[in-house]
């Protein structure tokens, strides 16, 4: 496969996923700043800031409100991380490989981008942005609904399925980012009821409250959610999941192409940082592993688009 096309597939799920993403981050900034009684600027600020768009936002607006976040994140043309921009990314990937997609695949994309763009068409406010949120994640489940039933399981859907991995784990890496390190007003309120809702609310945004429940009852800690969403291997979401979906894509290529890459060796030690409970990841300080966990990210893509050469 041509590196070019490789990249193509790579990125167009990339941006699907994250666009889901930073409707979830939404969701979750949205839903935290409803638990808390008074100013909810602090909120909506370190949205912004774990979303990585916080320099991009401070030149266009002086202050936090949750209007402006909100549209900035979701639909604002001059934010080239915005849903809408990251939908139009998906898109023009999508043309560009359109060859290696079934059509099942790309009419996905383009029923996505357009349903996404009609939502998008008008100011977002508070009352509409449950509507709209819902119908980003509906549309992008459609697409992965679309990949699973109709693609052969080559390279191509390896491609596809390593864009979406990486960019699902920088994202659960973010959403927990942004509940325990930045949204806590001190630290007094660490298990306190405040803080339990929260990290309830944390569970909602990645529609993984259900499965939690299923398997852990009725007892919510922050440490049990921590493991839930970084360790535990069965939930989809969670990081250690991610990291080793990841592997097996790059193990599949391997098969493929008769070549092991040094983004193999790179993932194995990636996924080997999972392998511990989760008292030593608190001991550590959750923050700090975290933000390691999001730089690993990074330069694991870095170094796939490398190895494929996704610009030749």
């Amino acid at each position: 496969m041509l590196g070019k096309t490789a990249g193509g597939l790579f990125w167009m799920f990339r941006y699907l996923e994250r666009a889901e993403n930073i409707a979830r981050l939404v969701e979750a900034g949205w839903r935290i700043a409803l638990t808390r009684a008074g100013d909810a600027e602090n909120e909506w600020e370190s949205v912004v800031t774990t979303a990585g768009m916080r320099a991009s936002y401070r030149e266009k607006f002086d202050d936090f409100e949750a209007t402006h976040v909100i549209n900035y994140l979701l639909r604002d043309p001059d934010n080239a991380s915005s849903v809408m921009s990251a939908m139009n990314a998906a898109r023009s990937n999508a043309r560009l490989v359109r060859t290696a997609l079934s059509s099942e695949v790309w009419e996905a994309v383009n029923e996505c981008w357009m349903s996404v763009k009609a939502v998008l068409g008008r100011p977002v406010t508070e009352r509409t942005l449950a509507e709209v949120l819902s119908t980003i994640r509906t549309r992008s489940a459609v697409v992965r609904g679309a990949l699973h039933g109709t693609m052969l399981r080559n390279e191509i859907y390896n491609f596809c399925r390593m864009g979406t991995f990486l960019e699902r784990s920088d994202n659960t890496a973010r959403i927990l980012d942004v509940k325990y390190y930045v949204l806590l007003p001190s630290a007094s309120f660490v298990g306190s009821s405040m803080d339990n809702a929260q990290w309830e609310n944390i569970l909602r945004s990645v529609s993984a409250e259900r499965s939690f429940s299923w398997l852990h009852g009725g007892e919510t800690t922050p440490q049990g959610i921590a493991q839930f969403l970084i360790l535990d291997r069965r939930v989809p979401r969670s990081m250690a999941f991610c990291c080793s979906k990841t592997r097996e894509q790059l193990a599949h290529l391997e098969g493929e192409y008769g070549v092991r890459q040094p983004s193999q060796d790179m993932a194995d030690r990636m996924c080997q940082r999972f392998n511990q409970p989760i008292t030593a990841i608190f001991d550590e300080g959750l923050h700090e592993f975290l933000d390691a966990s999001i730089r690993d990210t990074a330069a694991l893509a870095n170094q796939i688009e490398r190895d494929f050469s996704f610009y030749r």
